[in-house]
């Protein structure tokens, strides 16, 4: 991709920032105006300050251009699990071409910056993703099931925290996400300790025979598990996970964006089960890569028995 090409796709949220005042300017001057004033008024002022937003750097993501027109795609990405813009195929190449090769840490600096100069992107994000790591690190796992791989991100910093014989299993819905997913772990070297598996836990127990049968999940084999997926599945496929017997006491479970979409059921059922089933952790932070929206990250660790 050419430098010039590479800044007008940078500045794509001050253009269109700038069409938008343009574009209500010109209507506002016009004799004829199909829509009424203060609609126009208001659209001079949203592109007023989406160019300011952008030209300023802030992250504030319900101005920046990108999020903007995720919003408008959310229907395509509840049921995708991608934009539709391209985006998530633009990251992969993006870090090809400006990440070093075989360095996790620097793939890992690669997509923070895309996600906040070029497009936003629903990963786990720079702040949470440190919760994540902390959790690694503390806990050491050896076998991780991650659900919701997306691009892989999160498994990016899973592999990088987590000991050298350690293993991330990497459950994504979207074939498309996978591959994306796998160009980037390979660009940074740990492909070898992630396997990204096509499925979901709740298509009738193929991807749960996969994980048994090939993959070696046993009872009390999962150290780690992390929930980044279809928001209303979280509680489902801990069951799910819970009946297959997978876990030990002591396994962890973190769960992102309880707070922001929201999970209540997932956080429901946590609090109902505090001290017998689970003891939880809660984290607050921000929704991935601006500062004014909350987030909270559960941390919850299985006791394995009712008290």
């Amino acid at each position: 991709m050419g430098a010039a090409v590479k800044q007008v796709r940078k500045r794509s949220g001050t253009f269109a920032g700038c069409a938008l005042v343009a574009g209500a300017a010109c209507m506002l001057g016009s004799p004829v105006r199909p829509v009424p004033r203060w609609v126009l008024w208001s659209a001079a002022g949203l592109g007023t300050a989406i160019t300011a937003n952008e030209l300023s750097g802030k992250p504030v993501p319900f101005l920046r251009w990108s999020f903007l027109r995720m919003v408008m795609r959310s229907k395509h990405l509840a049921t995708e699990w991608q934009v539709g813009d391209g985006r998530e195929a633009a990251l992969a190449d993006h870090v090809e071409t400006h990440a070093r090769p075989g360095d996790v840490d620097d793939v890992i600096r690669v997509v923070d910056g895309f996600c906040r100069h070029y497009s936003f992107l629903i990963n786990v994000g720079d702040e949470k993703g440190a919760i994540l790591d902390d959790a690694v690190h503390r806990l050491q796992p050896r076998r991780l099931l991650e659900l919701g791989t997306y691009c892989g991100y999160s498994a990016l910093r899973m592999a990088r925290a987590m000991p050298a014989d350690a293993h991330v299993y990497s459950i994504e819905f979207n074939p498309a996400n996978a591959e994306i997913a796998r160009r980037v772990l390979a660009h940074a070297g740990v492909a070898h300790r992630v396997t990204v598996v096509v499925g979901t836990l709740g298509d009738g127990g193929e991807t749960l025979r996969r994980l048994r049968d090939e993959h070696g999940f046993r009872a009390g084999s999962l150290d780690l598990v992390f929930l980044d997926h279809a928001k209303d599945a979280y509680l489902p496929d801990l069951q799910r996970i819970l009946d297959e017997g997978w876990l030990h006491p002591g396994s962890v479970v973190v769960a992102d964006n309880i707070r922001f979409p929201g999970v209540p059921a997932f956080h429901s059922y946590m609090r109902d089960h505090e001290d017998t089933l689970w003891r939880t952790t809660e984290h607050r932070a921000h929704v991935e890569y601006q500062s004014l929206l909350r987030d909270v990250v559960l941390e919850s660790t299985y006791l394995g028995h009712s008290a």
